[in-house]
């Protein structure tokens, strides 16, 4: 950047310069009016040097101030009092922030200790659950083989009463007893026989009877027979009009479907 000693200092040679040239005008143009030279004078002069002119012409440098202290800058520091009331202030907050970090940690340590209660007596009551379940089972389990075994025992008492029934109703059978029973019912089947005119003396029919609890007759139909169709008809009419038929001496000697062999003569 110029300074204003530089500036001035080129306004004085500026100014010198032309002031030179008007004077060398002004001496020319005189010369030349003149009508004559005269005798010239001996000029005595000085030779100047610009450097001297520029340190003569250039103005004094300013006064130099004293250095001044540097002023402060920022807040003024803090006074001990006040250093004293922060550091009692941050051991407020550190204690505080310890605090609730022991909360915390405490606040952590009981969630988890409810936590794993809580687990645990989950595991419990599934065990529980888990146990009551198969004791459930094994009970369902032993009911269940007390009554296959008491199913399986009642079928056996059952086959072994129909097969002692069975074998009572074969010796039954086998017996007098029961050409008695048959001899009954055919005897009540004559006595309800209304004889047609057509029949011939020594019928003799085949007679398959079906008979329900008591001795009433459902079915009647005739096998072999000696005789008309009058004579089929009345002996059918008659089985039913003895319904019901004489009970067996014996009851094991009971048969639903009998076989009748009517001989009215």
């Amino acid at each position: 950047m110029q300074r204003a000693s530089d500036r001035w200092v080129s306004i004085a040679l500026s100014v010198l310069l032309h002031g030179a040239l008007l004077a060398a005008l002004v001496y020319g143009w005189l010369q030349f009016r003149r009508p004559a030279p005269q005798p010239t004078l001996a000029i005595e002069a000085t030779v100047v040097d610009a450097r001297a002119v520029r340190g003569a012409l250039a103005p004094a440098p300013p006064p130099v101030a004293p250095p001044q202290p540097p002023e402060p800058v920022g807040p003024p520091p803090p006074t001990p009092e006040e250093l004293a009331q922060r550091e009692q202030q941050r051991h407020q907050e550190q204690a505080a922030a310890e605090q609730r970090a022991l909360a915390e940690q405490k606040a952590a340590e009981e969630q988890a200790e409810a936590q794993r209660k809580a687990e645990e007596r989950t595991a419990a009551e599934r065990k529980a659950r888990e146990a009551a379940e198969a004791r459930k089972r094994a009970a369902e389990e032993q009911r269940q083989r007390q009554a296959e075994a008491q199913d399986a025992s009642e079928r056996e008492a059952d086959l072994q009463r129909s097969l002692a029934a069975e074998e009572h109703a074969n010796k039954a059978r086998s017996g007098a007893a029961l050409a008695n029973w048959q001899a009954q019912i055919a005897a009540k089947i004559t006595r309800a026989w209304l004889r047609p005119p057509t029949a011939r003396p020594g019928i003799e029919c085949e007679l398959n009877v079906t008979q329900v609890p008591g001795g009433e007759v459902t079915q009647v139909s005739l096998g072999a027979c000696y005789g008309d169709q009058a004579v089929r008809e009345s002996i059918e009419a008659a089985v039913y009009r003895a319904s019901p038929l004489p009970p067996p001496p014996d009851p094991a000697l009971f048969d639903r479907n009998l076989k009748i062999n009517f001989k009215p003569d």
